[in-house]
């Protein structure tokens, strides 16, 4: 469908000097948009605010909003992610890029399903009416009219300092240990018994009071070094994350990347430590076979998607420091078939095999099973798409919640027969500890 003139960007570039850690936190507090979305991809930063077009996915089908237009309907199907593919492919923007994020219960619904799903939305992807593109030194600025390009520049440019505070850890250790070790333990046994092989279970854990997410933000991007970092506030839903590893990336040309971890160990200031604790990691035959089951899971998904003969293993069990842990790390790619998208490579891996288990049907009811609730934005993803059909999806993990003035962090442990309840509940620890000790009270909170 051929773009409208009137929907163009105004656009403009600036030289940068300042942090973009700094700048985009800056423009998340600037309150030019009450929905926005940050996303850190390897230095690049991209900010994204309001709202052009608007894509919802949910258990009644998929919604396409766009300005001056009557929204496009289509009711739910066996494959709903061709019905979010179908709907973007009559966006009016041109040369636009989508936002946003899929809950992890999309995983129950991808072939049509909807016997696990709530009324909660599955999918929700807005193309921005004020975009910026950003990294060391350089700064791209779009907007849907002049007037709110000139605030951007302010914003970039001469804005405010972002909100600082001190954080205040919160002891992840002094909560729903007795629960979570007994689902470790049932499902230890239902592995044991032969009805899977692996298992993410997760447990959840309560922030009180209020707290700054920006602020948190910024302290916790200094504290961590993820592949993926974000920010967002969108349709009721608020997150800030540190995302370890990426779901699945996907190039103009159709290569397909994808990168599980699994495998873990604390990571602390103390080098000798470290190493000790590496050791003990490579030859752990617990984490090793969990980390391969993962890595052969992940290959035999691209397969399905990939020319033949394409998908490959190019690094196995590389050391990847997240934060507060270290990781056993792979990466597994390929290139899209004949006709195949980038929707096709997302439903092929989706949800992350290293967030979900082996075989993922028997993981899904034991995640159902033993979890307190449903999972949300919790190992979900996190992502932009484009038009030219490029894509890139990050695990969210260590990560912090809002919604409906509640606040919590979330981890999981992989299961399997050789796990202990003792070991997995200090393993969410580790990981909740990528975040829980960077927490800005709101309070704490200085202009």
């Amino acid at each position: 469908m051929i773009a409208t003139a009137s929907r163009h960007y105004y656009e403009t570039q600036l030289p940068l000097s300042e942090d973009p850690l700094l700048i985009a936190a800056r423009l998340a507090d600037s309150g030019l948009h009450e929905s926005y979305v940050v996303y850190e991809n390897g230095g690049s930063w991209s900010y994204a605010g309001g709202v052009r077009a608007e894509l919802v996915l949910d258990r009644d089908g998929a919604r396409l909003t766009q300005e001056g237009l009557p929204a496009a309907v289509l009711p739910w199907s066996d494959q709903p992610l061709r019905l979010v593919s179908r709907l973007l492919a009559q966006v009016e923007v041109p040369y636009w890029r989508a936002y946003g994020w899929a809950a992890f219960e999309l995983s129950y619904a991808k072939g049509g399903d909807r016997g696990h799903l709530s009324e909660e939305r599955l999918m929700h992807l807005v193309v921005p009416r004020a975009e910026v593109r950003f990294g060391e030194g350089h700064a791209l600025l779009r907007a849907a009219d002049q007037e709110t390009l000139d605030a951007l520049v302010d914003t970039v440019v001469a804005g405010p300092p972002a909100r600082g505070g001190q954080p205040r850890p919160l002891d992840v250790y002094a909560t729903d240990a007795t629960r979570y070790r007994a689902a470790v333990q049932h499902a230890v046994d239902d592995i044991n018994a032969g009805e899977l092989h692996k298992v993410i279970l997760s447990r959840v854990v309560e922030v009180p009071g209020e707290t700054d997410l920006t602020a948190t933000y910024v302290a916790g991007r200094r504290g961590n070094n993820p592949a993926r970092s974000f920010m967002l506030n969108l349709g009721g839903t608020e997150a800030i994350g540190f995302s370890p590893e990426i779901v699945v990336q996907v190039s103009e040309d159709g290569k397909v990347i994808s990168q599980p971890l699994a495998g873990t160990r604390a990571l602390t200031s103390d080098i000798l430590v470290n190493e000790k604790l590496r050791a003990d990691l490579f030859g752990s035959p617990k984490e090793v076979y969990e980390h391969a089951i993962s890595v052969k899971t992940g290959a035999d998904e691209l397969i399905d998607v990939c020319l033949e003969g394409s998908v490959e293993v190019p690094e196995f069990m590389a050391i990847r420091e997240r934060g507060s842990v270290q990781h056993l790390a792979s990466r597994v790619s390929g290139r899209l078939a004949a006709g195949r998208e980038a929707w096709d490579a997302f439903g092929a891996v989706f949800p992350a095999v290293t967030a979900s288990g082996v075989p993922k049907a028997a993981a899904y009811d034991s995640i159902r099973r033993y979890e307190p609730e449903s999972r949300g934005l919790y190992s979900g993803a996190v992502l932009t798409v484009d038009h030219s059909g490029a894509m890139d999806a990050a695990l969210v993990l260590r990560s912090a919640y809002r919604k409906d003035g509640r606040t919590w962090l979330r981890a999981g442990a992989g299961i399997v027969g050789h796990s202990t309840p003792e070991r997995e509940f200090e393993e969410t620890c580790e990981k909740l500890d990528s975040v829980a000790r960077f927490l800005v009270p709101a309070d704490d909170g200085t202009a």
